[in-house]
């Protein structure tokens, strides 16, 4: 039944065009999506870290406000995709805890040291994901041969696969995610991100015959402290001011939805 229901609702977005998937790592930025016109959610925490797992707490939150569906990330940690022994526990349990708590879909990714596709985990963790869809992640920018590996996400059954086109940006990368897309031939879905914008979303659509694409489309919010000390950092000295924070901007994901909606 959850995957019939995932289906009419992938299918009601798709009817209307692109499908467009928001990334968010806040409630606001979820709500902001959604009333957006978002197609879907990726929801992680730390999207300066590029996204890892989120709380339990926040899937429950986001799940009360929006209609649309929330893919949750099974990440447990920033940096590369080598997990350990002790880390694929902490997947397999937040598996189990994004499914019992509402998860539409779920996504991941995992490398072997040569940078390859590592078929076994991620069989194993399909498997556990079962029956929800799973998108694999922009893992897949890391590795050494994308024709091979996508080859072998078609056959893990993974519902689609995040990329930049192993480049710093979608845009950047657009020449492969074509070569993907004829690839792929309609057995999983293609979908570009990185750096998409209101500035070139037209262009790599257009330049790129995919159906959805992945956006953060952020705006900076000023903190609403009064009292601040400027001595104490809670984080990395290279991390984010403590008194802004990025949230998804409902005008920007509107712009971008407007855009997409637009192309023939």
């Amino acid at each position: 039944m959850l995957f019939f229901i995932h289906c009419n609702l992938r299918q009601a977005v798709m009817s209307e065009g692109f499908l467009m998937e928001v990334c968010v790592d806040s409630v606001e930025s979820a709500i902001a999506a959604d009333r957006g016109g978002a197609g879907r959610i990726e929801l992680c925490s730390s999207l300066l870290e590029g996204g890892i797992t989120p709380s339990v707490g926040l899937l429950q939150v986001v799940k009360q406000y929006v209609r649309i569906p929330v893919y949750v990330m099974i990440r447990p940690r920033g940096g590369d995709f080598l997990y350990t022994d002790r880390e694929v526990e902490v997947m397999r349990k937040d598996i189990e805890l994004m499914k019992a708590h509402g998860a539409d879909g779920l996504v991941l990714g995992a490398l072997t040291e040569d940078g390859r596709v590592d078929a076994e985990l991620c069989m194993e963790l399909l498997a556990a994901c079962r029956p929800l869809p799973v998108t694999f992640h922009r893992a897949f920018d890391m590795v050494h041969d994308p024709a091979v590996a996508l080859e072998m996400l078609i056959s893990l059954g993974f519902e689609r696969v995040l990329t930049s086109g192993l480049d710093s940006s979608a845009l950047e990368g657009l020449p492969l995610i074509k070569r993907l897309v004829e690839q792929a031939k309609g057995r999983i879905v293609i979908m570009p991100g990185g750096g998409i914008s209101e500035r070139n979303l037209q262009r790599i659509l257009e330049g790129s015959s995919v159906q959805e694409f992945h956006c953060s489309a952020r705006s900076t919010k000023d903190s609403a402290m009064k009292f601040r000390n400027s001595s104490v950092n809670m984080g990395a000295s290279l991390s984010a001011s403590e008194y802004s924070q990025k949230v998804a901007d409902v005008t920007k994901v509107r712009t971008l939805n407007a855009i997409a909606k637009n192309i023939v």
